[in-house]
């Protein structure tokens, strides 16, 4: 038998006080009882307590936000994993009782209550609730000792191969580590692989396959400390497919994914992206990704190590040989991953026992153990986070700051005491888009522009400031808001709101901040205008006309029609939901400006292939705004075909973008000088060439 050694927490939601009076004088005995009136003040409540309510007594019928509302919240949250809910109403209607089900409740009785009946199903509930917890961790134990297992197992087996190999015992961990980095941010950067996060944690540790095939190889050749000579590198390179061979003649597990990926790694991960690689001569994106990963993974490693045959190479110049491609050509998608986290590597790659794969394990299998509630709060951590949680409202009131947090469902916000009095606000807005406090105090409009750009952010780059005039203390005073977006940390990556404060710029500092952004930037987008675009442009390649430059031009696909149909304010969230999306996808050294109307423009430094770097900027700006399509057309000039003269470069990259729009729209275009010609015979009737 069960039983329950402490006091538990049961949450009652209800706007009558006589109902909840009645149900506390039934439960109080046994539970400690907690009362609200509403469905705001329900949230909140299980924002605070979270795991330590042991059960919701919700009403349907409640102001503010009903008890469905409630729900929906609660599965947004997924707090309907943790919490279970009985639905207590007078509602008796069969279409209540089955929605209510649908969303999530345990356990519905109809008002007027019977003591027993009450009684026994709230009992029957957290039992069952208990009992559920305790078969759920005891799952997630025995995963957790299956998945130690299968790490040790592919350890020992990685690390013979080492051992014969005359290699570092950390090689294996090296590459699982950089692997597991890379992919991850591979998977923020591009969708264009569709990797979930199991993909990433199976190829991470097939990874440590990767060179099993040297089982095979003699270690004479294997640890030759000099140059092989062409017999003796024809002879290594059969690893790779001697690896791939073993794994495809193992008898079972032909259908796992480890094993699968495993293959993959094992025979390609020697392959290169012009083509030049072994044992096959993949090229591109024929190499599988998994492959490439732990291609440029096993390589900066090997660089970085010392081996019989060489002394390691720092840091900083194995990053430079393998973007310089000294050491083979990579994707430059995967190029692109390896520099952005480049700086983190040494601290990531340190040789100690607290950073190893066991480490990073657990905590995985923690934080999914938790995203299904298999795992529940100590009441020492819950006492801390209490205490974090008075600390942090005692220093909102000192700090004199107005601050806030923004929750996407339920549509919350909320203010400190301090900030609510200031602004003559309730510390508790539902619905703020539909507020008078809030359309008073900031405006509809501000209010949709930085809710554009807080869901314009990234979980990379969260943070954005937006000036504005704000009404303060019954003044409009210009102020600037300063917010940190909050998001998913599971796939797919999902806004939930913002936190943030509103800083006075009032000073004589700030205000010129504000007037500078005003003469430089175009006000509705936030990006440079043309003159201080131009100018910038015409600086860089004057200071450094020896570098390769490209101008992009591009414009919205049927824009007009986005004014038309939804009207001039929808046109304008178009436009900066554009900027937003140009500026989370281009690089800080990159210039991104508005030229006029639908029009845009961008200038970029390059050293690599420019194909790439163009389509995924162009990718990246198709794509879907409400019910409105976004498309565009592109046209680009480069520096090294039309020269370092600002009129010529941006003519060039007009009449590229011309001649898209003047055939079937919708892609982009390389400048040519055949286009000088081609845009001389335009039709005027159909808009193809003719003759003269």
């Amino acid at each position: 038998m069960i039983t329950i050694k402490r006091k538990q927490k049961i949450l009652i939601a209800d706007d009558s006080e006589m109902n909840r009076s009645i149900l506390a004088d039934m439960l109080e005995d046994e539970w400690e009882i907690m009362e609200v009136e509403n469905g705001v003040q329900a949230i909140a409540a299980m924002e605070k307590y979270g795991v330590e309510l042991s059960l919701l007594l919700l009403d349907i019928v409640m102001p503010e936000l009903d008890g469905f509302g409630v729900l929906m919240a609660m599965n947004e949250h997924k707090w309907i994993e943790d919490i279970p809910v009985i639905m207590i109403s007078a509602e008796s209607s069969p279409t209540y009782i089955e929605r209510a089900y649908e969303m999530g409740a345990v356990d519905f009785i109809v008002r007027p209550f019977n003591e027993v009946v009450v009684r026994r199903r709230v009992l029957n509930t957290i039992l069952m609730y208990a009992k559920q917890k305790r078969l759920m961790g005891m799952v997630a134990e025995q995963i957790y000792e299956k998945q130690q297992s299968s790490n040790m197992m592919i350890d020992i087996l990685s690390h013979i191969v080492e051992f014969r190999n005359g290699e570092s015992g950390w090689h294996v961990r090296h590459v699982h580590t950089l692997t597991e980095l890379l992919l991850e941010h591979l998977v923020q950067k591009t969708d264009q692989y569709q990797l979930s996060q199991d993909d990433i944690a199976t190829i991470s540790m097939a990874s440590a396959l990767h060179d099993i095939g040297k089982i095979a190889i003699d270690e004479k050749i294997l640890n030759k400390p000099g140059r092989f000579t062409d017999e003796e590198f024809a002879i290594m390179k059969t690893h790779s497919a001697i690896g791939a061979e073993l794994l495809q003649d193992l008898p079972l597990y032909q259908d796992e994914p480890l094993v699968k990926f495993a293959y993959e790694i094992c025979r390609w991960h020697h392959e290169r992206y012009d083509g030049r690689g072994y044992p096959d001569g993949l090229k591109g994106d024929e190499i599988p990704i998994s492959a490439q990963i732990v291609a440029i993974a096993d390589v900066y490693d090997a660089l970085t190590s010392e081996r019989c045959y060489k002394k390691a190479f720092p840091h900083e110049e194995a990053i430079r040989m393998i973007l310089d491609g000294k050491c083979g050509v990579f994707n430059p998608m995967v190029l692109e991953c390896l520099t952005d986290i480049a700086d983190q590597l040494p601290k990531e790659l340190q040789e100690e026992p607290a950073m190893g794969d066991d480490q990073r394990n657990l905590k995985n299998v923690a934080q999914e153990m938790l995203h299904h509630a298999d795992l529940t709060a100590s009441d020492r951590t819950l006492q801390l986070l209490e205490k974090e949680r008075e600390k942090y409202s005692f220093f909102a009131t000192m700090s004199k700051e107005i601050q806030f947090e923004y929750n996407v469902s339920p549509n919350i916000l909320t203010l400190t005491p301090w900030s609510a009095k200031k602004l003559s606000a309730n510390e508790i807005i539902a619905e703020p888009r539909k507020s008078d406090s809030v359309r008073d105090i900031l405006g509809l409009n501000n209010w949709q522009e930085l809710s554009e750009r807080l869901r314009a952010t990234s979980r990379e780059n969260p943070v954005i400031t937006y000036d504005c005039k704000i009404l303060y203390q019954g003044e409009p005073r210009w102020s600037r808001i300063v917010a940190h977006a909050m998001w998913t940390t599971e796939e797919p990556h999902m806004y939930q709101g913002a936190i943030g404060k509103v800083i006075d710029i009032h000073d004589t500092r700030l205000r010129l901040d504000v007037l500078e952004q005003l003469a430089t930037h175009d006000r509705m987008t936030g990006l440079l205008n043309h003159a201080s675009a131009k100018e910038q442009i015409i600086g860089r390649m004057t200071q450094k006309p020896e570098r390769t430059y490209a101008m992009v031009i591009f414009d919205l696909d049927h824009f007009k029609m986005a004014n038309d149909t939804y009207g001039h304010i929808f046109g304008d969230q178009v436009l900066q939901h554009t900027a937003e999306t140009l500026r989370q996808s281009i690089r800080d050294t990159d210039l991104a400006a508005r030229v006029g109307g639908d029009e845009f423009l961008l200038f970029l430094e390059y050293q690599q292939e420019l194909e790439p770097i163009i389509e995924r900027i162009f990718h990246s700006l198709t794509g879907r705004y409400e019910d409105f399509d976004i498309s565009v057309s592109m046209g680009v000039a480069k520096t090294e075909e039309v020269g370092t003269d600002y009129e010529t470069l941006f003519h060039c990259a007009d009449q590229a973008l011309y001649t898209v729009k003047r055939s079937d729209r919708g892609h982009y275009r390389f400048y040519e000088d055949s286009m000088n010609k081609m845009l001389s015979v335009i039709s005027p009737i159909d808009g193809s060439p003719e003759e003269v």
